[in-house]
């Protein structure tokens, strides 16, 4: 860990200039104490860098946590080994999943998503008068929108971890809906601090004790669990398809589920702080957390350390090294052809922007984190499926 100032910490041995600077604007802001964590794949992002973790005093920055609320990470380790896989093609399972799992807006879960019925009832319970609100958000409804994978970095994959155990390993979020409350608070918030100088619009925030901050935390707590609903929506169509690929049903060993986009009211150094990870998880001591790599390289399943300077936090991933219209004027099919072998995935350049040597080296990001993560367990891919 390297003390940048005495309101910013950082653990990133590979952090461009213009992310640290980006990070020192943000902790800069009065209402951000004691100081802000830089975590090791910290890069460029809208007003706050993701991979920073914020603890702020009376205020929440809605662009410091993210317009893909409660983004995250959802594994399940099975009974199964590869030597289970015998022969089987994974071509045929990336295709089943690519049929099961819509991966664009959610227009398919009209012919598919039948099972989400009861999570989507759930949901629309606790919107209770906020409903006609999100309802009118997106055109696609997000009843629909739940059990979808979305694009970008979002994932499905089949992996193995050392001892040969399959684990189903997926990343999705809150998909256009939490996208859509996240543009509307951060509209509020710039709205609120119109007369106000700022070092970026995106550091606008929203004073506690205020309608627009409540209003603005009543819909992230909703779009946070609409998150975890999706990923648990996804992975129980996933087990399904995997029992019916393997002839057996799936025996569950460990579900681990969690955020990396969120805000949570937290006691960290003598504080009591709104705390926003953007682009971080949760790792006080001893619980179980997600690391992904690229779509071709190690991820890990971790325990925390619950490091205090940290805010018990750690990284969520390896972190993006080139932009991505960078990485698709740099890199080429044939490189990400050589990047993915043995991995079973669906070739074309849509995915160009995802090749491994556009994120930071894992291996770096972890040797990085050894003071906040315990790892468990390493993740080798065998099929991957991402959204356009």
């Amino acid at each position: 860990m390297q003390k940048i100032n005495d309101k910013l910490y950082s653990w990133a041995s590979i952090l461009e200039p213009a992310t640290l600077a980006q990070a020192e604007r943000t902790a800069s802001m009065p209402f951000v104490q004691p100081h802000l964590a830089l975590m090791p794949d910290a890069h460029l992002g809208a007003g706050a860098t993701v991979g920073s973790v914020i603890p702020t005093v009376e205020a929440i920055m809605p662009a410091a946590v993210g317009v893909d609320i409660g983004c995250g990470m959802i594994a399940v380790r099975t009974q199964f080994t590869r030597d289970d896989l015998g022969g089987r093609s994974l071509a045929d399972l990336r295709r089943s999943l690519e049929k099961r799992i819509p991966l664009g807006a959610g227009h398919d879960n009209r012919t598919v998503g039948g099972t989400a019925a009861p999570r989507v009832a759930a949901l629309t319970e606790e919107a209770g008068d906020r409903l006609a609100f999100y309802e009118g958000l997106t055109r696609v409804g997000w009843e629909l929108q739940l059990g979808s994978l979305g694009g970008g970095n979002h994932f499905v994959e089949l992996t193995a971890d050392e001892s040969g155990t399959l684990w189903l390993f997926l990343h999705s979020g809150s998909r256009g809906i939490g996208n859509a409350i996240a543009r509307h608070h951060i509209r509020v918030a710039q709205e609120q601090c119109r007369d106000r100088r700022l070092p970026d619009r995106d550091l606008a925030h929203l004073t506690e004790g205020t309608e627009e901050f409540d209003a603005y935390l009543r819909d992230l707590e909703w779009a946070q669990h609409f998150a975890l609903a999706n990923r648990e929506e996804m992975t129980d169509r996933f087990l399904e398809l995997v029992a019916r690929f393997l002839g057996a049903a799936v025996e569950e060993q460990e579900r681990i589920n969690c955020h990396h986009n969120f805000t949570a009211r937290e006691h960290h150094l003598g504080h009591d702080v709104w705390l926003s990870r953007k682009g971080a998880i949760r790792a006080d001591a001893g619980r179980p957390g997600l690391v992904p790599g690229s779509m071709g390289t190690a991820s890990y399943v971790v325990s925390g350390k619950g490091e205090p300077a940290s805010f018990e936090s750690s990284p969520h991933g390896a972190g993006r090294a080139y932009a991505r219209r960078a990485a698709r004027r740099t890199f080429t099919l044939e490189d990400m052809d050589e990047a993915m072998v043995g991995i079973e995935y669906r070739r074309g350049p849509a995915f160009l922007d995802e090749i491994p040597a556009a994120y930071k080296d894992i291996d770096v990001v972890m040797a990085d984190a050894a003071d906040l993560v315990e790892v468990r367990h390493t993740l080798r891919q065998l099929v991957n499926v991402k959204g356009e």
